[in-house]
């Protein structure tokens, strides 16, 4: 794993934000490392915002594993005011909503979790022929 490295954001050069990116094989690893991540954070979130991020990683990370075929690249960014998550995967189909499953057994909920949770979600194409899936959390 790469450690937390410190960059000047573009828009504000009093402005300092931490990225590290990682790729897992598994969820719990997305987990782990975003825990550590926010943990490292010069001002680390409190325990509901850290539960936010997490979910959001895991039900991403979760996605590209069932239905994207694996992840190529998690990238964790803080900023003064949001977490930015993006999972990138090898497959070029956009995330579809699917009818939750209230047995629990299909699942369902994941996109609906992350769009509730997250200030905005995009997916752009990667010129690799996947695409980013970038989920915005305010700290």
């Amino acid at each position: 794993m790469n450690h937390p490295h410190a960059v000047s954001d573009h828009s504000d050069h009093r402005v300092r934000l931490a990225h590290r990116t990682v790729r897992p094989t598994t969820a719990g690893e997305a987990r782990d490392a975003t825990r550590a991540f926010l943990s490292g954070l010069a001002q680390a979130p409190g325990p509901e915002t850290t539960d936010n991020v997490v979910l959001v990683v895991s039900e991403l990370v979760t996605n590209a594993l069932r239905h994207a075929g694996g992840i190529t690249k998690l990238r964790l960014a803080a900023g003064r005011t949001t977490v930015q998550v993006t999972v990138q995967d090898p497959s070029p189909a956009r995330p579809r909503p699917r009818y939750p499953d209230i047995t629990g057994y299909e699942g369902g909920y994941g996109l609906t979790l992350v769009n509730f949770l997250a200030r905005f979600v995009t997916v752009t194409p990667t010129s690799e022929g996947g695409k980013k899936i970038c989920a915005a959390i305010s700290l």
